[in-house]
């Protein structure tokens, strides 16, 4: 990776620096629980939304970890009946998905909460934007967590560049919408997406390790319109 061709807006790839990009990347932080060979990793997400005065968010409960999201405990999950045993504005489903990051680190996780049989933690608290009463690709949606993504040397990543210059590096694929996708479907995603104006997708493979890092205790999440997940370049 040349970190002198990169555009200016796509910074924290951390060419210098304690949390820089190496040909192997050290250990992680102080405080953050690290998971790694998790490529191709299958796991479910719960979102528990909750409406407060002047704002709406979720808490987003992870099944990884505790188990690999059973086909059949996920299709038995009942939103209606989980929204009024939880007493909150709604329960929504995000998966099944699957890890294309290697190494994941997180600073906190939380309790792990049973629904319905299935186990899933507390991770992040994913803000909600008014009057959006479903989730809008292309659209920034802002996430309280502190994480460390690694992307492996010799692997591929998968990357959203806006029009702004603003590059979001893809952190899992879903099989919500195409059921059969796999890492290999990414290859030739661009020509499945119906990307916004300006907006390009693409593929490349790493020659050293890339991390990906937010600041503050936040991190900028988009999906596309088949529902994978990407993360913003700070």
């Amino acid at each position: 990776m040349n970190c002198g061709s990169k555009p200016l807006l796509a910074a924290i790839l951390f060419c210098v620096g304690p949390a820089g990009i190496a040909g192997q990347t050290g250990p992680a932080p102080n405080g953050m629980t690290e998971k790694d060979h998790l490529r191709n990793v299958r796991y479910c997400e719960v979102f528990v939304v909750r409406k407060h005065f002047f704002s709406t968010t979720a808490g987003v409960y992870n099944t990884l970890g505790l188990n690999d999201c059973p086909p059949e405990k996920w299709a038995s999950l009942d939103t209606a009946k989980l929204k009024k045993e939880w007493n909150v504005t709604a329960i929504i489903l995000n998966g099944p998905r699957y890890f294309i990051m290697d190494r994941n680190a997180l600073e906190k996780p939380g309790k792990v909460e049973s629904f319905d049989g299935l186990d899933a933690r507390l991770l992040a608290e994913l803000e909600i934007k008014p009057n959006s009463n479903k989730r809008m690709p292309y659209t920034e949606n802002g996430v309280q967590r502190q994480n460390r993504y690694v992307y492996d040397r010799g692997k591929n990543v998968y990357e959203l560049l806006s029009p702004n210059g603003n590059v979001y590096v893809m952190q899992s694929y879903s099989q919500e919408v195409d059921k059969e996708l796999n890492e290999a479907g990414l290859l030739t995603l661009a020509g499945r997406l119906k990307l916004p104006n300006g907006w390009k997708y693409r593929t490349r493979t790493l020659d050293e390790d890339l991390v990906i890092e937010n600041v503050g205790g936040k991190a900028y999440v988009i999906q596309d319109d088949l529902k994978n997940t990407y993360q913003r370049k700070p």
